[in-house]
């Protein structure tokens, strides 16, 4: 059945209702050089609204912190009816080490500056936005839980961390009574499936919801790059062109334009646009909640809107998933194997788990 905006889901082993699509606001801001300005910022957030949206996805970094505020004007009539997430990690001053990391210093002085510029008593998701290898998860999980308590941030999730580590902390909080993470926020798409293998199947058995991000490649499943935009340099940066982020992603790369023009040819046969397939493909997978979308213009989040519309048949599926596969690894395949299986259940059928 195709699905809207307002087909809310709940996220994770929570009861907080989203809606299948998030509005991604990377593009709020055109301080990178290659987002909307703050006119076109608002249609994007009132399209987005109006057809009965309420998931909306920041970071305190995004735009050097354009996006928080231009949310934090847009929201001051609808606050109590969205979902705004954000999340806390990315360095905010240079020079100074404790402005990032997920350490306690850097997580209450980000949630703080949040929001003063989302212009709000409370945070409704609070990711960790990026692993950094060194601070205790005790550490995070208590200042997580202690922000809960205060009532500043609601629930508390996670982003682009190790499986192991993510299993670990919602083990560890589960014991000690504190906040359960609800979500996790990884890059999910048909150019990037290596999740698959641990972090999608985790999220799963542990009652988090899956938010993909860049589910479109960096842009490249859209279809709007060639072979002619391979090759040169990608600084390390967010700023400059979209361009310049698809190729630090690793998304624009032979295998990437392999792929999109497969799901060119699946959306051609469908009467869809690429974009539009891509997304689809993500809300394929049952662990997924609500997949990223981070459209620039208005005209392009209404062509990914259409996403919630589009129908596959197995055939469809097939040529997608042959197109983007990946190899599993140990343990998985060696545990696929039919001499494993025998050694395990000696051939037995099992019905799984639902």
């Amino acid at each position: 059945m195709p699905l809207t905006l307002d087909t809310y889901r709940l996220l994770g082993r929570s009861g907080l209702r989203v809606s299948p699509l998030a509005l991604g606001t990377m593009t709020f801001g055109s301080d990178w050089g290659w987002g909307a300005d703050a006119d076109e910022a608002r249609k994007l957030l009132d399209t987005y609204v109006e057809r009965g949206g309420n998931f909306i996805d920041t970071a305190s970094m995004y735009t050097g912190g354009s996006s928080e505020r231009l949310l934090g004007e847009f929201t001051r009539d609808n606050r109590e009816s969205l979902v705004l997430a954000t999340k806390y990690t990315m360095l905010r001053r240079e020079g100074d080490p404790n402005s990032g990391g997920n350490h306690r210093k850097s997580m209450f002085a980000s949630v703080e500056a949040s929001l003063r510029q989302l212009n709000t008593d409370y945070i409704d998701l609070l990711y960790l936005h990026a692993w950094d290898f060194h601070t205790p998860v005790e550490e995070i999980l208590r200042g997580m839980d202690d922000l809960v308590r205060q009532g500043k941030v609601l629930y508390v999730a996670i982003s682009d961390a190790p499986a192991w580590q993510v299993s670990r902390m919602q083990a560890i909080a589960d014991l000690r009574g504190w906040s359960p993470l609800v979500a996790l926020q990884i890059e999910y798409s048909l150019i990037e499936r290596t999740v698959e293998r641990d972090l999608i199947p985790m999220a799963r058995e542990l009652g988090l919801g899956v938010i993909p991000w860049s589910p479109l490649g960096s842009g490249v499943l859209s279809g709007k790059y060639s072979r002619s935009d391979l090759g040169g340099s990608a600084v390390g940066s967010p700023e400059g062109t979209r361009k310049n982020v698809a190729l630090a992603n690793d998304s624009l790369t032979e295998r990437g334009l392999a792929i999109a023009e497969v799901v060119k040819e699946v959306a051609a046969q469908l009467g869809k646009t690429p974009a539009q397939v891509a997304l689809a493909w993500t809300l394929q997978n049952p662990a997924v909640t609500a997949p990223i979308i981070g459209a620039r213009t208005p005209e392009q989040l209404e062509d990914n809107l259409g996403a919630l519309e589009v129908e596959f048949d197995a055939e469809h599926l097939a040529r997608l998933d042959q197109a983007s596969a990946i190899d599993l690894g140990f343990p998985h395949e060696f545990l696929e194997r039919e001499m494993t299986r025998q050694v395990v259940s000696g051939g037995l059928t099992i019905e799984a788990r639902r």
